[in-house]
């Protein structure tokens, strides 16, 4: 594990939203469960849970089994320094279902003028087939540590879900797949699909199609095609792009931008056309991203946009 992804890892910022229970609760799609903490409850911005008014963050990745003796061996309390966590504590603990787990405690400041300092609690949850990689973080006066403490140890890890009940915790609906099948889901918010034989994709030898649901505050009328580009432009797997067409249209009730480019594949360097759709909502967006190779853009796009057509939201 490098110290840049040891970096990202730590850098989740803590976040502003059921009582104690006795029996766990999974996110969406997610193999851990715990008892929240009072004010605790699932998140629907990422795979863990918040507290309602904010002030304190329980998120869950989950990495291959192999992880846990590689972030273990990382989690030192220079390493964690040199990541902004100042480290109080480090225990080893069997928890509740007789897993092993490794839980650091530490404290690491916010960097603004005045801001208070994050209490960040990291779990690491060793099982056979998967490692948990849970980090807690509250303000002062919003959770007790003993009550995050307790949260966190009381994970439960359950068998890996199959894929169709992860896309089926999707919080959205897909009712026409259009010929393309789902490979696999990340986050509990996000599919990729594909259409083809293999699984790990190599030089787009398969169309992508990416869907994903943010709970993040949408931009303004007059922003959205400046929010829409720049979310294509971010794509670090591409470059070069000439838009073809940008627009904004209503579709069902809903505000939808659009958008078709060329751009050029970095892995591969080959050209590929890329659309781009996003559904507006008033707490956040709705976006999916299909990528193909340019001599079959005139078969795909229209199958990539049939499928984002059929999109439902409970």
């Amino acid at each position: 594990m490098s110290l840049r992804v040891l970096a990202a890892l730590l850098s989740l910022a803590v976040l502003p939203a059921q009582a104690l229970a006795a029996d766990p609760i999974y996110p969406p799609g997610s193999r851990f469960g715990f008892e929240p903490a009072g004010e605790m409850a699932v998140s629907r911005r990422f795979t863990g849970f918040e507290r309602q008014g904010g002030g304190a963050t329980v998120s869950v990745v989950e990495l291959p089994a192999q992880a846990f003796r590689d972030l273990d061996q990382n989690f030192t309390p220079e390493n964690l320094k040199n990541q902004g966590l100042t480290l109080k504590n480090r225990e080893t603990l069997t928890l509740a279902d007789g897993r092993e787990g490794v839980l650091f405690s530490g404290e690491q400041p916010i960097e603004q003028p005045g801001a208070p300092v994050v209490h960040k609690w990291i779990l690491l949850v060793s099982e056979p087939t998967v490692t948990g990689l849970v980090i807690g973080q509250s303000l002062p006066g919003s959770q007790s540590d003993e009550a995050m403490r307790a949260m966190l140890t009381s994970v439960r890890v359950r068998p890996a879900l199959s894929l169709d009940a992860q896309v089926a915790a999707l919080p959205f609906r897909v009712t026409e797949t259009a010929g393309f099948r789902p490979v696999r889901v990340l986050a509990g918010n996000s599919v990729l699909y594909t259409d083809g034989p293999k699984d790990q994709m190599m030089s787009l030898e398969q169309p992508i199609l990416v869907l994903a649901e943010a709970v993040q505050p949408a931009p303004g009328a007059e922003q959205r095609d400046a929010f829409a580009r720049a979310a294509l432009y971010s794509n670090q797997t591409m470059k070069d792009f000439v838009v073809e067409r940008s627009q904004s249209f209503r579709q069902n009730g809903a505000d939808w931008h659009e958008i078709v480019a060329r751009a050029t594949d970095v892995p591969s360097g080959q050209p590929v056309a890329v659309s781009q759709t996003i559904r507006f909502k008033p707490d956040g967006y709705f976006r999916a991203v299909g990528v193909v190779r340019a001599a079959d853009r005139d078969a795909v796009l229209p199958r990539f946009r049939k499928v984002v057509d059929s999109v439902g939201f409970p």
